[in-house]
């Protein structure tokens, strides 16, 4: 017997009918012998429901009580899957976070979790039952308040309890077959990637790919966790993401003994910030960016100019468009203390990065990849590498059209053309 955990995202649950879909899937995997564990998000577009709800009712509403009342979204959604799946004549118990043993952090609204004790789904499993799970959410043993992950915070879960549960598998389901080698929402003709490394699955999901959440995939790269991205659309074989790079694949007969030099493209809105005019001298860029720490902001991409004659430098830096405003007044309010001259800020620009592990044994890539976008018109401002990736910033207004034009020159083109299921894309 296997001990499967699966994930569906909001536009797999989206109405009764969905709901009744996946209630299906979940008992056919049942009855062919398994013990199934599921994670749901909430319904649809109930998070963004909530929120604007919220904006309805206050400009600044706590974030303690955010999380109790986005939470309330996945547990809807588990209860109604736990009586869909009790109409078709098999058992569902269903859990909150903090059921199931989902401790967090006390920050509310990107919680991170600290443990992971399912001992009441155990319970559930071994007396028969399908166990439904809330995701996105837990509770903080130190606050004993409810918290939530962030956006994306049900792939978290499920990747959570597959390793806390020792799980044969995590299944994340979506509305498209798996992960491409771009955005098939933007680019049509996308392949589909059957086999990807957690090396290179983590570079996509870090820069812009939305399939699979970030902290899922360190999570199940660190525990050894094995994903499969697929469609709860489709009984199509989806993505399968290896935990460790180093794993072997199984090659079938006639199939390439290398990987592909390029596995896809990622894009993503971020905000720019540039600080103008700092004293080249050493503690500068700390100071800089222990403000932005202070206020709780991530950075991405960070390039610093050659100082000029005047000993002067420029830092550029891009960060969450969320989090724009605050960063920005922080280091306005430190502006004397930093020493700098100007800030220019923009809300939105656009990230698109290239990703591949064969990157670090083929020359010419970068060469390419620059070309491409010269070809297009399109004009980049900032440039980040690693090993397998390579990034750059461009208007917001050019991005999409950068995907299209390196998606192309880098032969990922499908015959045919990809499939989206639902979502909103909101």
């Amino acid at each position: 017997m296997s001990l499967i955990v699966q994930k569906y995202g909001g536009s797999s649950v989206a109405d009764a009918e969905s709901i009744k879909r996946v209630a299906r899937r979940v008992v056919e995997t049942k009855r062919q012998g398994n013990q199934v564990v599921v994670v749901v998000s909430a319904m649809g577009d109930t998070t963004d429901d909530l929120l604007d709800l919220a904006a309805d009712i206050t400009d600044h509403p706590q974030d303690r009580e955010m999380d109790i009342l986005l939470s309330s979204g996945e547990r809807m959604s588990m209860a109604l899957l736990a009586m869909a799946i009790n109409q078709l004549g098999e058992t569902a118990q269903s859990f909150t976070g903090s059921q199931a043993g989902m401790i967090t952090d006390a920050i509310h609204g990107k919680a991170r979790l600290i443990e992971v004790n399912p001992n009441r789904v155990h319970e559930s499993l071994d007396s028969g039952h399908i166990g439904i799970v809330a995701g996105f959410q837990g509770m903080s043993r130190e606050s004993k308040d409810i918290t939530t992950m962030g956006r994306g915070g049900s792939d978290t879960t499920a990747v959570a309890l597959a390793a806390a549960m020792n799980a044969d598998v995590c299944e994340i389901y979506t509305d498209v077959d798996g992960v491409f080698t771009a955005d098939p929402r933007v680019v049509s003709r996308a392949r589909k990637i059957d086999v990807a490394s957690s090396e290179d699955m983590l570079e996509m999901a870090a820069n812009g790919s939305k399939v699979l959440h970030l902290r899922s995939v360190e999570y199940a790269r660190r525990f050894g966790v094995k994903l499969h991205v697929r469609s709860s659309f489709s009984e199509k074989e989806g993505t399968w993401v290896i935990p460790d790079p180093e794993d072997k694949i199984t090659i079938q007969e006639g199939e390439p003994l290398e990987q592909p030099i390029i596995t896809g493209l990622a894009h993503a809105t971020e905000a720019r910030m540039t600080i103008a005019g700092i004293p080249d001298e050493p503690g500068r860029a700390a100071a800089i960016f222990n403000v932005v720490a202070e206020v709780g902001t991530n950075i991405d991409m960070i390039v610093q100019d050659v100082s000029d004659e005047t000993k002067k430098t420029n830092i550029s830096f891009t960060l969450p468009s969320d989090d724009g405003r605050k960063t920005l007044e922080a280091l306005e309010a430190q502006k004397g203390a930093i020493g700098f001259e100007d800030l220019d800020f923009t809300p939105e620009v656009g990230k698109v990065s290239l990703v591949g592990g064969g990157m670090r044994h083929h020359p010419g890539v970068s060469a390419k990849f620059f070309s491409a976008l010269r070809d297009a018109g399109i004009n980049i401002t900032l440039i980040s590498t690693s090993e397998i990736r390579v990034s750059v910033i461009t208007k917001i207004e050019d991005m999409e059209r950068a995907v299209e034009a390196l998606h192309t020159a880098f032969g990922l083109d499908s015959e045919e053309e990809a499939t989206v299921y639902a979502g909103t894309g909101r």
